[in-house]
Parts: structure tokens; sequence; C-alpha cells
């Protein structure tokens, strides 16, 4: 069987393409699951039908990288995978189910009147509270790190919920509702506008302060990641990523007050990009963190060749797809039924 093994670091390349994944699910994922965690609190029903339709033609679509980043996983670095998932089943299976029933009741909404339409709204809200709130549960677990003994998961099924992931938990929420907002400012206008700048700001400082609490307590976890950004001279070349993410949440505060339309949700996701650089920087080159390296769990090379041929050619096509239809359905979007 052919193999790019010998003039390729196919462990390496799978890792970036699963991280890859995973951060382009995060931003454009992250910013409908928003939409749906500030759904009730929005002015009125015709600001709720406006923030269904910004994200109608995308919602669905933007979920394909969640499946390329657990399928990846599964398919280049079983291991982990089979360490991971017992570690992690009860909240991701909490979140799978947020996401389902979320879907079906943006589905069904459309079709709802009175009464009924008003329980839809509010199955949308929490399955996208629910969903957002469990993958920050998801992330602290899997940071705080995960026991294993030989080549098996040896913790507890419980062992994912903690203070910090409690913590995760509500970060990630704040973050999808803010990139959520800053959709909202892009995509809108008027009284929806307006509403959603207002909790753009108010969002905005959660943000920031979670960030500070999770950049302070993860050197406390463990002592490698704490060696990592505090040693020298790791300190002084690390020292831009915060210095950088300060300044971004001072100029996205100053653009909110500016009454900017498109620079606050690119600003927003450079937050994000911060904090997931950050992130990866503190977890190197740990696939299941502090236990298995990349390399350790990595699957047969002949594997991983197979499937790379599949996504170099996939990939591209899912891309250009993405990119089209944001180009196609760009501009305001109107309260008017168009599902």
């Amino acid at each position: 069987m052919f193999s790019f093994e010998g003039f390729l670091d196919l462990p390496l390349i799978w890792y970036g393409l699963i991280i890859t994944a995973m951060f382009l699910y995060v931003i454009l994922d992250g910013f409908d699951l928003g939409v749906g965690i500030l759904f009730p609190f929005a002015p009125s029903d015709t600001c709720r039908d406006r923030m269904m339709n910004s994200i109608a033609p995308f919602w669905d679509g933007n979920e394909t990288w969640l499946v390329l980043g657990g399928g990846g996983l599964f398919a280049a670095f079983p291991l982990a995978y089979a360490i991971v998932m017992p570690a992690l089943y009860i909240p991701v299976i909490l979140m799978l189910l947020g996401l389902v029933f979320r879907g079906v009741a943006f589905e069904f909404r459309f079709k709802a009147t009175g009464h009924s339409r008003t329980i839809w709204d509010y199955a949308f809200h929490f399955g996208s509270l629910g969903a957002a709130f469990m993958q920050g549960m998801i992330l602290g677990g899997f940071v705080q790190g995960i026991e294993v003994e030989g080549r098996s998961f040896a913790g507890s099924p419980l062992d994912w919920l903690s203070a910090f992931s409690v913590m995760t938990g509500l970060a990630l929420v704040c973050g999808y509702a803010l990139l959520g907002s800053a959709w909202l400012i892009m995509k809108t206008e008027d009284a929806t506008q307006d509403w959603a700048r207002k909790c753009a700001a108010y969002l905005l400082v959660f943000v920031a302060l979670f960030m500070a609490l999770v950049s302070i307590s993860m050197p406390f976890l463990n002592a490698d990641v704490k060696n990592l950004w505090f040693s020298l001279p790791n300190f002084f070349i690390l020292l831009p990523m915060p210095l950088l993410s300060i300044v971004i949440v001072v100029w996205l505060a100053r653009d909110l007050k500016a009454q900017k339309e498109y620079r606050p949700f690119f600003l927003s996701l450079g937050i994000f990009l911060l904090n997931y650089i950050g992130l990866g920087i503190s977890l190197w080159p740990w696939l299941v963190p502090f236990e298995i390296t990349l390399w350790q769990a990595a699957a047969a090379p002949e594997s991983q060749s197979l499937l790379l041929v599949g996504t170099v050619i996939m990939l591209p096509l899912v891309l250009a797809y993405t990119g089209y239809c944001y180009y196609i359905f760009r501009g305001k979007t109107s309260h008017e039924a168009a599902y």
C-alpha cells in the first residue's frame, strides 16, 4: 500500500488538520450557538425572527467541522480516542443531545404559531445553552488531565466534573454569546442591532474576566505548563500573546462604543484565535494531556496515508462550498421567513 511515511510527518499533519477543524467548528458553530443563547432575551418576536434568519443558511453546515474533528481523531489517533471518549462520555452525550434538540427546534419553529412557537423558542435556547456549556466542560475536563493506566482510561466517569471545568463551561457560554452578538451587529439593523451591541458590551466584560481566570488557573493544573510559561526565556517569548489579547479586547470595546458594524465580529474571532493558540502551546505535544503524545497515539502510517488522500481531495471542496455559502448569503438579514 502506498504510504507517505518517510518524507512526511503524518501524525503532525493529522494533528494540524484536527485542530484546524476544531477551531473552525468553534468559531463557526460558536456564533450560531451564541445566537441561540441570546435568543429568548431579544426585545421582540420580530427580532427573534431576524436572529433565526441570520443563521438559517449556515447552522447545519457549521457543524460539519465537529464531524471532521471527531472522525479524524478516531481514524488518525485511535489510542487517544479510546482514552478520551470514556473519560468524557457523559458531557459528550449531553452536548450531542443539545445539538440534536436544537436542530429539531430550529426546524419546527418555522412552522409553529402561538404558544407552541414559544415552546420551540425555549427549546432552541436551552439546546444551544446546553451544548455550549457541555463543550466548555469537555474542554475543562480535557485540559485538567485524564488518568491513564497503560493504554486505557483509569479514572471515574465523573472526573471531568470539577470547579475548573464548570468555569470553562461558563467561559465558553459567554464567549459564544459574544460571538453571537457580534454576528448580529454585522447581520442585522435597527432594534436588533442596537440590542446586540448592548449585549456585546456586557459580555465582553465577562469574557475578559474568564480569560484572566483560566490563564491564572492553568499553570496550577500542571507543573510543565507552569514551567513553559514562566521559565526564561519562554516568558519573554510568549509575553506578546496575553498583551495582544488585551489590545484586542480594548479595541473591541472601542469599536462597540463607536458603533462599528463589521470589525467587532472579526475582533471577537481574534480573541478566540489567541486563546486557542495559547491553549495549544500549553498542551503541546500531548494528545491525551500530560500522558500520551500525538506520535504515541498515531495510527499506522498506511492508515493515515490512505485517509490523507481522501482528505486532500474533499477538504478543499468543503472549504469552497462553505465560502460560497457565506458569499451568497452576505448582507443584512430580514425578519421575513425565508427558510
